[in-house]
């Protein structure tokens, strides 16, 4: 094997690392939101969160923004809708029923995204289904339902401490609905471009929402969160999907997505001492069996 070859494999092999890397990324934030919520409000750090990735990506992103301004100006309503529905209600959301549920659960309910995009892309693009997606789709919905029930369908018919399983399916149901969104304008900007331009929208529909509920001060104990949110989730793990997707494509990209759960519990079981159950067990294999036959082709 010539050196060239050896170099490719090589390359070829650490490829693998960007999805892991971006999955295992948002897995620790799921577990850090839940534990944000003991010390600072949901709003505040959705808040501080986009305030201090727009900062730090203001140096290298602006003259881009300006660059392709005819092109954004052209765009700035469905940049704004997709700033709210992706950044504001979803991780809005996802913070505040952090308080009522685990991050064992979160991380569940957060595979559930490509479920629900399969279920609005047909309501909203008439893209039809394939028989094993509407399988998968089933299937998973009885997952996440016996996960959400702990096993016990009386607690779900009883209302008993789902407020915040239910939030969190609201909050995936609207991501989903930003990803099919993205699919149905395919606006033509940058990828960067776009994610600034959002991220000011973001920052901006905070405002009156900060003006009801008022803004914690950061602190000692809130800052390491805070900082953990804005850099890491924010815009590494976008930028390192974006090149797993170059390099490995969309479809190949997406099955590492259904490790997301697994890495979840194992970091809240690890450092939040959450405890995984049979429900768990269970109930998540019938949503990760649900989803792999959602994106079996």
């Amino acid at each position: 094997m010539s050196s060239s070859d050896q170099s490719a494999t090589t390359i070829a092999r650490w490829v693998f690392l960007l999805p892991l890397c971006a999955v295992l990324i948002w897995a620790i934030n799921i577990v850090v939101t839940r534990y944000a919520v003991d010390v600072i409000s949901p709003i505040s750090i959705s808040f501080y969160r986009w305030l201090i990735a727009l900062v730090l990506l203001t140096p290298f992103v602006l003259a881009k923004v300006i660059q392709h301004w005819t092109a954004v100006r052209a765009n700035l309503f469905k940049l704004a809708v997709l700033g709210f529905f992706g950044m504001v209600c979803y991780q809005g959301l996802a913070y505040t029923a952090a308080q009522y549920t685990t991050a064992t659960n979160m991380g569940i309910i957060n595979a559930f995204i490509p479920v629900f995009s399969i279920v609005l892309s047909a309501i909203v693009l008439q893209i039809r289904p394939s028989l094993s997606a509407l399988l998968g789709t089933m299937l998973s919905i009885f997952g996440l339902a016996y996960v959400v029930a702990q096993g016990d369908i009386q607690r779900v018919l009883q209302g008993q401490h789902i407020v915040g399983d239910l939030m969190m399916i609201v909050a995936v149901v609207l991501y989903a609905g930003y990803g099919v969104l993205l699919q149905r304008w395919r606006l033509q900007l940058p990828l960067l471009v776009m994610l600034y331009v959002q991220i000011c929208f973001a920052v901006i529909f905070h405002v009156p929402l900060l003006m009801y509920f008022g803004l914690d001060d950061l602190n000692m104990s809130n800052i390491s969160p805070v900082v953990y949110a804005a850099i890491f989730p924010s815009i590494i793990a976008p930028m390192v999907w974006m090149m797993s997707i170059q390099s490995l494509g969309a479809n190949r990209s997406s099955v590492f997505l259904n490790l997301a759960p697994i890495f979840t519990a194992i970091i809240a079981y690890v450092f939040l001492q959450e405890q995984w159950t049979m429900y768990h067990t269970i109930g998540g294999a019938m949503v990760l069996a649900g989803i792999l036959l959602v994106q079996k082709k």
